[in-house]
């Protein structure tokens, strides 16, 4: 995949800090910056920080002959695949709506002929104020992005909107616009997923579950939900923010996950990501289990079989989604058994990978796709890369005619 490139250009305000975390995090995406340093963003970044971040020169100046001679303001408009001003000031925002060009800035914004999102930051009454509501309005009907900032404390001391999004937020949206003509390929498709841990109750304080932090499960629905899908998330109990988009359906049990995936079909493609229990006990305390003393025998505890979720969605009848895709959490033999659950659960793809180090829980994945008539070894990758290229994936198997109908032709 070609390495996306975005010209990102950081304005004076206290936020233009954050500018150096938004190169830190689009760089572990594999998205590179070349920077803007307007004259008053270096009042709070210095050059040399940025340069040092975003691994590329740092431009400055219009009127500067060397950076002409290199790079000229109209090719370095032209030079990303999306334009990104952050944080964004009233002040450059009015002139970017004036179609004003006396700084590098301004000028790149008014001769480039890229995609430009626009991320504000400033006081509460800068941002309410009629001039910059209207300007906002013109930038909007130019086809320009403006992000709605967030509400809260500022450096100023008042409260209110005004303050830049969160980092993850921005970087969102920067995926999302730089998803280009794939934005849609997922457009009509409904896409069920299931993230994170059960818990199987011992008794009201105690539970069965696993390690499971949900982030491959959250990671796909957001995926999906860039490339156009309408996505139901179930969702075992994680310490994640559901992804802006996402029909959210929190459960406990393997039972409740079920019942709630059940209840959103039909379906086009399910995707078990979850980390479902196998067991739970046969019989849950209803009161707190209490240790009896030294030497006192430990409770005998039962188990019992939970429903096998993909299973139960693979073997459908009725509504079963033309794309079923498992997911094999294994800690060796993964292909092996990756494809023995492919053909014992019916599923049309299997997503296996070695969990025996620190991937459950973790950032990274290192995957092998499973489908019925070969296998793809994936490098080891963040686990956002990994539901971007899965997403991607679907996307082209469901515009081919779908799973469904290529497994009937076969």
């Amino acid at each position: 995949m070609t390495q996306k490139r975005i010209l990102l250009i950081i304005s004076g305000g206290i936020a233009a800090y954050k500018s150096l975390e938004l190169i830190r995090e689009l760089g572990r995406r594999d998205i590179a910056c070349r920077c803007i340093l307007t004259k008053a963003g270096q009042e709070f970044v210095t050059p040399l920080s940025v340069s040092a971040l975003s691994g590329d020169k740092v431009y400055t100046e219009l009127f500067d002959l060397n950076e002409e001679a290199e790079m000229g303001h109209i090719e370095l408009s032209r030079s990303a695949d999306l334009v990104v001003v952050c944080p964004a000031t009233a002040d450059l925002m009015g002139k970017a709506a004036a179609g004003l060009a006396n700084d590098l800035a301004s000028t790149t914004l008014l001769a480039t002929d890229k995609p430009v999102l626009i991320v504000p930051a400033m006081n509460v009454r800068m941002w309410q104020h009629p001039a910059t509501q209207r300007n906002i309005e013109t930038l909007r009907a130019d086809g320009v992005t403006v992000m709605e900032p967030d509400e809260g404390a500022m450096a100023c001391g008042e409260f209110g909107p005004g303050r830049l999004p969160e980092i993850p937020a921005i970087v969102s949206e920067i995926e999302r616009a730089l998803q280009g003509n794939n934005a849609g390929a997922l457009k009509g498709v409904h896409a069920l997923v299931t993230a994170g841990p059960t818990r199987e109750p011992l008794d009201p304080v105690r539970f069965l579950s696993n390690h499971s932090s949900g982030r491959q499960g959250y990671a796909i629905a957001d995926a999906l939900i860039k490339l156009g899908a309408s996505v139901t998330l179930v969702s075992g109990p994680v310490a994640l923010t559901p992804p802006a988009g996402a029909d959210f359906v929190p459960v406990e049990t393997a039972r409740q996950m079920l019942k709630a995936c059940e209840e959103a079909l039909p379906a086009d493609v399910f995707i078990s990501v979850a980390a479902v229990a196998d067991w739970r006990p046969a019989r849950a305390a209803t009161k707190k289990l209490k240790i009896k003393g030294a030497g006192s025998e430990h409770p005998a505890m039962e188990l019992i079989e939970n429903p096998d979720i993909l299973k139960t969605i693979a073997h459908k009848r009725k509504n079963r989604p033309d794309l079923v895709i498992g997911f094999a959490a294994e800690t060796h033999d993964v292909e092996e058994h990756a494809e023995a659950k492919l053909a014992r659960k019916n599923c049309d793809w299997i997503v296996a990978n070695d969990v025996s180090g620190d991937v459950m829980g973790g950032a990274e994945n290192e995957i092998v796709l499973i489908m019925r008539d070969r296998s793809e070894r994936w490098p080891r990758m963040g686990k956002e890369d990994v539901a971007r290229q899965l997403a991607t994936r679907i996307a082209v198997t469901l515009g081919d005619g779908g799973a469904g109908a290529k497994l009937a032709a076969e």
